[in-house]
């Protein structure tokens, strides 16, 4: 709980009156007590003084007996005279006369030799002590003295006890008169003390409330007072400060937003550390890279939040020796490869940055590395393989060769072959260059699927019939038209065919589809695409060579795919034509055998218009 100052003004003022007041009047009042007791003290020593002298004749000489009765008589007088309670005990602890019972009751009374003031008596002469009776149940002053008897006998001791009635009641009054004043001081203090906080903390609060305003943006107002002490001298240089604190903050509040910026808009990650390795700061980048988030990531260890033991090595060699550091690491889950940039910042604080280290990542770069390799080596391989069969053949003709007619002419055919196959490769590089380049520009016209399934068979059929295929097609009836360039979409079929002929022995069965793209066509939503097939009965491709067909010169069957004349690039421009148009193509088993090439072409607006025109039709005429 925060308390004001007006309150702690008011309250340790009441506090400090009231403890003072009270430890007054406890300090009054004990002084009172003591000296009432005092004096009470010496009444009962003398009234003791007067009884035992009263007691005394009855031990003379003459008396050399003395019956019960007259001791409780004595005692009664005594005690009547003195006005207090006279007791006599024997030395063994027995009442022998008590003027406050009566004489039979003396044999119930219980041994007294336990009592504080008796053993004293018997032990120093003289007892004193002060409590409750059991016997009158009042609050008694008791004095014992040891008192001897003329008469060859043992000891007997005297006890005289005044009642305390009065004293209680006089320090009662005392207590009530106190309390009175007592009270009467706090409602006059807590006057004063309100008074007092009041004035001290109504300007305190006024600068308050003026600094508060100041902190919602109200940047125009000054405090105002018209006190003309500390108060006010205060109130006019907190007013020189917020001048130069809003300039200040305006200034670092651009410096933030302009730093923010380009954190947030930043590619790359960026992690800010202290000297102990407690991540201070990321950026969203970083976020992203690492799937964390930044309310969980500020404060924490950078080896706890990041469990990377090639990372976690990094850190901690820059945080023992500050100077710049460069690295690369590989995330385990997501295989993506990071540049880390380690530079030391200078901070020595919990709160200061250390060191800042930005995160690159290279994982395209890489990739596009080792593509440009792959394809440098794989070209290279595929032009060496036809250059070096020219060469050799070439060596043979000027050898000698040239002068056998069978064999010139045979050299001559392979070399004529091997150049037709070099000039294969060129074209579809060229052609696969234009197409990457986005050199080449799409048509995107209305175009029947079965017109241009017919013109590509008729391209292929001659082929297809040197090995006894059999070309079917499943076309399905009132399928809208795509939205493409026929020649490329020409293209792609005609290499899906080309391919499929290829791969499939003599006597084989190549099938071309062409349907909806979902798999029910009786719909809420109707589909917004449909898909081209080829499918074939030939030497099928194994599952985890799949998803790689699609590369540039990747072969399942190298010297098979050599021996049919294929350069390894016709899947892929097939790929990026089809993604050209929006599509998506992949490949999958042909049941029970052989292979079977998926295009998915989206439909344009108009044909998306026909398609839900066809599909209410298709419904009504089934409903009806």
């Amino acid at each position: 709980m925060t308390w004001s100052i007006r309150w702690k003004v008011m309250l340790g003022t009441l506090v400090a009156v009231v403890c003072g007041l009270l430890i007054a009047g406890v300090m009054t009042i004990q002084a009172l007590e003591r000296q009432r007791l005092a004096q009470l003290g010496e009444v009962l020593e003398a009234k003791t003084k007067l009884v035992e002298y009263g007691f005394q004749p009855l031990f003379g000489k003459e008396h050399s007996s003395l019956l019960p009765a007259q001791l409780q008589e004595t005692a009664r007088d005594l005690g009547t005279r003195a006005v207090a309670r006279v007791t006599l005990i024997a030395t063994d602890g027995a009442i022998l006369a008590d003027s406050a019972v009566q004489g039979a009751e003396l044999a119930v009374i219980e041994d007294h030799k336990a009592r504080p003031e008796i053993d004293q008596a018997f032990s120093t002469g003289q007892g004193r002590d002060i409590r409750s009776s059991h016997t009158t149940g009042e609050r008694t002053m008791y004095r014992a003295v040891l008192m001897k008897t003329a008469q060859e006998t043992s000891p007997l001791v005297l006890r005289v006890g005044i009642p305390m009635v009065m004293l209680d009641h006089e320090l009662s009054e005392v207590r009530q008169h106190l309390f009175l004043a007592l009270g009467v001081a706090f409602l006059i203090t807590l006057s004063l003390s309100v008074w007092l906080a009041h004035s001290i903390t109504k300007p305190l609060s006024d600068i308050a409330s003026a600094a508060r305003q100041l902190g919602s943006g109200n940047q125009a107002l000054h405090i105002r007072t018209t006190a003309q002490d500390e108060v006010g001298l205060l109130a006019s240089t907190l007013n020189h400060m917020v001048d130069q604190l809003h300039a200040k903050i305006d200034e670092l509040s651009e410096d933030r937003t302009q730093l923010l910026a380009v954190l947030t808009s930043m590619v790359e990650g960026v992690m800010v550390l202290d000297y102990r390795g407690h991540v201070l700061q990321v950026n969203p980048a970083l976020e992203r890279m690492f799937g964390i988030s930044r309310i969980d990531a500020r404060g924490r260890p950078c080896t706890e939040l990041f469990r990377h033991q090639r990372l976690n090595e990094l850190v901690a060699f820059i945080l023992q020796s500050p100077a710049h550091h460069q690295d690369e690491i590989v995330l385990p889950l997501t295989g993506r490869c990071l540049q880390i940039e380690a530079s030391p910042a200078g901070g020595k604080g919990e709160n200061e940055a250390c060191v800042v280290l930005v995160f690159h990542d290279i994982t395209e770069l890489r990739r596009l590395e080792k593509i440009r390799t792959d394809f440098v080596a794989n070209v290279s391989h595929e032009l060496r393989t036809p250059l070096t069969s020219i060469k050799g053949y070439v060596e043979a003709l000027l050898d000698g060769a040239k002068d056998d007619p069978v064999a010139s002419k045979n050299f001559l055919d392979i070399i004529l072959k091997q150049s037709d196959r070099l000039d294969l490769i060129i074209e579809d590089l060229l052609e696969l260059s234009k197409i990457e380049s986005g050199r080449v520009s799409l048509k995107e016209e209305p175009l029947e699927l079965q017109a241009l399934v017919e013109r590509t068979l008729s391209m292929v059929k001659p082929m297809a019939d040197k090995k006894r295929h059999h070309l079917v097609t499943a076309i399905m009836p009132l399928l809208p038209p795509v939205a493409g360039d026929e020649d490329r979409l020409a293209q792609v079929l005609s290499n899906l065919l080309d391919n499929a002929i290829k791969y499939t022995p003599a006597g084989g069965t190549i099938t071309v589809s062409a349907a909806w793209a979902s798999s029910s066509r009786i719909s809420e939503r109707p589909a917004t695409a449909i898909d081209l097939s080829v499918a074939d009965t030939g030497i099928g491709i194994p599952e985890q060579d799949r998803p790689r067909v699609f590369e540039r010169f990747y072969r399942v069957d190298k010297a098979r795919s050599r021996e049919l004349g294929g350069t390894g690039l016709g899947l892929a421009i097939v790929k990026h034509i089809v993604e050209g148009h929006g599509g998506h193509v992949w490949v999958e088993a042909n049941h029970p055998q052989g292979s079977r090439f998926v295009v998915r072409l989206p439909l344009g607006d108009k044909a998306l218009s026909s398609a839900s025109t066809t599909e209410a039709g298709k419904i009504c005429r089934l409903t009806s």
